[in-house]
This record gives structure tokens, C-alpha cells and sequence, in this order.
């Protein structure tokens, strides 16, 4: 059962009909999450979901609470908004840390110096060299720049609430905004974000949804046209399934 008597951390799970996905990922938090001795909380934000997300969320001793309007920073915002730790966890759906990367995040948090931070992404089942290059590209763009993966992204409840928390004017992306905005406000407060060495395993799912060719030309996309990403059809890769079309 989570400890949730005045818990130091909450982790927070956006999900949009993750019914499949979801009790694997509130077993594995639940589990790490009592092993490294922490009070915590684990709340489940259904994100307009139209199968049994909710459901499976309450089953598997989750609080949930529930955000209609179908963005993912909307939706992390209303999970912080309605947590109770002094600490901020927000993991995906198909995200699965394990104990280590757990307890390396509460050591940086509890340390004082730290306002937030990510870790190394290592995908499941990435079949294709060009995917396996492609995450290897983002871990080092993500070291040397200091961004957190929106799958595994901590911060301090102060600096999420004075950097205003994700943006909403943005339906994907918003993890970067986040990290740089928690960047410059630990500069000016005496702290850092930091990206761990411990790396967390989260779904390779979309590299089978959508092919090389496409994910190609996400990015040329997001490079030459970024203001897309402030509707969620120009967002489509994080907001279209094979099974749930837009």
C-alpha cells in the first residue's frame, strides 16, 4: 500500500487509455517506491481516457484524478496541483524505474542542492539501428544540455510551482521548457538541475507504430517548424495510436 502520510514524494502518472500498460507500471512504483523507504503518494491523472484506465488505477491503490482536456503538460499540471509531497516524480505510463534510479533521484532531491533533474533513457525493444543511434543522440543531447526526458522528470515543489510548471501553450515538448526554465531558476537559488547516470527503461512502442520514414520527418518538423507543436494535430506523433486514430 502507498505511504501517504504526509509523503516527502509524489509521482504523478499521466495517462491517456494506458489500461494495457498501466498495471505494470503502478506494481513496478509501488514496489521501488516502498523499497527505498519513502513516504510517497502515487497519483494516476486520466487524461480523457475512453477505456479502463481509471478503473485500473484505483485497483492498483493509486489516487486518481481526472484532467478532459487531452495535453500531456495539462494533465502533469493537474497532477502536481493535486499532490501533497515536497517533491514532484512524473513518470509516464510506459515508464518502469527501477530501485536505483529511485533512490539516486531521492538523494539528489534530499541533498538541498538540487531543484530537479532527469536521467538516461533506454528504450525496450528497439530493433532498428537507426532508433538504437537516434537514443543514443538524445542521452548525449541531453547530458550536455541538462534537458529531462518527459518520461522520468523530478523537481522540488518550490521550483515547479515559481517556474509556473509545464507549459500549456504546447502540446509536446513541454518537458524541455521545464528543464530549462528549472535550469535558470536553480542558478538564481543556489541550485542545480541534474541528469543521472542511472538510466530508466520506458517503451519503445512508437518505433513500431511508426516507421523510420516518419519519424524522419517528425524531425525535420520540429527543427524547421517548431511552432507546431502548439496543436495537438501538429503533435500527432505523441497524440495518435494505430488503434486510437485522432
Amino acid at each position: 500500500m502507498p505511504r501517504t502520510d504526509r509523503p516527502r514524494l509524489s509521482i504523478i502518472v499521466p495517462a491517456w487509455n494506458e489500461a494495457r500498460l498501466l498495471p505494470r507500471t503502478l506494481d513496478n512504483l509501488h514496489a521501488v517506491a516502498q523499497a527505498t523507504a519513502i513516504g510517497y503518494e502515487l497519483i494516476v491523472v486520466d487524461n480523457a481516457s475512453t477505456d479502463a484506465t481509471a478503473r485500473i488505477a484505483g485497483e492498483h491503490d493509486a489516487r486518481v484524478v481526472t484532467e478532459m482536456e487531452r495535453q500531456i503538460s495539462r494533465a502533469r499540471n493537474t497532477g502536481a496541483r493535486a499532490a501533497s509531497g515536497e517533491w514532484l516524480l512524473f513518470v509516464d505510463a510506459d515508464t518502469w524505474p527501477d530501485r536505483e534510479l529511485l533512490q539516486a533521484t531521492v538523494a539528489a532531491l534530499a541533498g538541498g542542492e538540487v531543484c530537479g533533474g532527469g536521467t538516461m533513457v533506454a528504450f525496450d525493444n528497439l530493433r532498428h539501428p537507426v532508433y538504437r543511434a537516434g537514443a543514443r543522440s538524445w542521452n548525449a543531447l541531453a547530458r550536455a544540455l541538462r534537458l529531462g526526458a518527459g518520461c522520468y522528470l523530478f523537481c522540488t515543489r518550490r521550483a515547479f510551482a515559481a517556474t509556473g510548471g509545464f507549459s500549456e501553450r504546447v502540446y509536446a515538448g513541454e518537458e524541455v521548457w521545464l528543464s530549462r526554465a528549472l535550469r535558470r531558476w536553480g542558478r538564481h537559488h543556489g541550485q542545480r538541475f541534474v541528469i543521472l547516470d542511472v538510466p530508466v527503461c520506458t517503451s519503445g512502442r512508437k518505433a513500431e507504430w511508426f516507421g523510420p520514414f516518419r519519424q524522419a520527418g517528425l524531425l525535420v518538423q520540429v527543427l524547421l517548424m517548431p511552432w507546431t507543436l502548439r496543436s495537438r494535430r501538429g503533435s500527432w506523433f505523441w497524440y495518435t495510436r494505430p488503434d486510437k486514430p485522432e
